[in-house]
């Protein structure tokens, strides 16, 4: 729907009221909420404060309530309703155009495909960060994409950080952070130059 896309509805979202249907059946399981402390490490090391931020795949809101206590503006959206946020899929086609920051932990499956959205509907100077597994850097098709697009900074977390599965803080079981090495990738939009490689946590 060019012209008419969550850009030009953003007002409409932050008073509430905006929904679409999914057109990427994605599963309930492919939702890992991931601990808040992420962001507020993320914040240390960036600065977003200049736009407004999209967290696109919000699950129950517990990266966009770290931006939100942080002064952010933020708009959440999910493909599937957890109870915050607005009900939007982010890789639709109506969505074409964003002129703002992109922060999430998108749903692994679709990392690929979630990058790819992010940088071609986001403006020139915008930045997208990325919680993704260090694993992420691994394949063929990843690479073509950094190659293509380069991250201007990937952070590698030193000290675990966890990500439950649904959202469940709470079960031992739930929480693959502790056996996964997580990193916080940063794209800005038209940016062609080598990736920094930095350490944080």
């Amino acid at each position: 729907m060019k012209g008419d896309s969550i850009a030009n509805k953003a007002s409409t979202i932050a008073t509430g009221g905006f929904s679409n249907l999914s057109t990427h059946d994605r599963p309930s399981n492919d939702y890992y909420a991931t601990d808040p402390v992420a962001i507020k490490l993320l914040l240390e090391l960036e600065d977003f404060s200049n736009k407004i931020i999209w967290e696109c795949a919000c699950g129950e809101g517990h990266l966009s309530k770290a931006m939100i206590e942080a002064g952010l503006k933020v708009i959440s959206s999910d493909i599937i309703d957890r109870g915050y946020g607005y009900v939007y899929d982010f890789l639709s086609e109506e969505n074409d155009y964003w002129d703002g920051h992109i922060i999430t932990n998108p749903p692994y499956k679709y990392a690929n495909e979630f990058i790819l959205k992010a940088l071609s509907i986001t403006q020139s100077g915008n930045k997208i960060a990325f919680f993704l597994p260090i694993r992420y850097l691994e394949g063929k098709e990843r690479k073509k994409i950094f190659q293509q697009y380069p991250p201007r900074v990937v952070y590698v977390s030193s000290s675990r950080i966890l990500c439950a599965l649904n959202g469940d803080f709470n079960n031992r079981k739930s929480k693959s952070g502790s056996a996964m090495a997580f990193a916080w990738f940063i794209w800005i939009k038209g940016y062609n130059g080598i990736t920094e490689l930095r350490w944080f946590n």
